[in-house]
């Protein structure tokens, strides 16, 4: 089952089960997907669906913040819990260690001769790691790392 079936599949359960608010969280989330599909053309492969939610998980994080900023912890609530439905379907996270033999690892593909631009460190790195870490925070451990050399 692929990652699109299971997310339809958990939709289903959750309407049985009368958990609305899972169930609208997960509409919207297939409502995303069927918006891309229909856009591009195309059927959502499991990275392309994992880079759907990455981008409504970043945008739930972006509300989360002006909603307390603002003082509205009942939206704020609201955003968390589709953060957390959403995250269940992402890939295992790395760990800090794992992320830094990946980022050394890459760093050194370029060799020691010419120094590699960070542009091309994330563009070789994205790849591995989409899903399983924040490019935000990948994107600093290379700047510090490059910095550091």
């Amino acid at each position: 089952m692929n990652l699109r079936q299971k997310i339809t599949e958990d939709m289903k359960s959750a309407m049985r089960a009368g958990e609305t608010r899972r169930r609208d969280a997960l509409r919207l989330l297939q409502a995303a997907l069927k918006q891309k599909e229909v856009d591009e053309r195309i059927e959502l492969s499991d990275s392309a669906v994992i880079a759907v939610i990455e981008k409504m998980l970043k945008q739930r994080r972006d509300s989360i913040a002006q909603y307390e900023a603002a003082q509205r912890q009942d939206l704020a609530d609201i955003e968390k819990f589709e953060v957390d439905v959403l995250q269940a379907y992402m890939p295992e996270a790395l760990s800090d260690a794992e992320l830094n033999v990946i980022i050394d690892e890459a760093i050194a593909s370029f060799g020691v001769d010419g120094s590699p631009k960070i542009g091309q460190i994330i563009a070789l790195l994205k790849p591995k790691l989409a899903g399983r870490a924040d490019m935000g925070k990948i994107s600093g451990l290379v700047k510090e790392k490059i910095g550091s050399n």
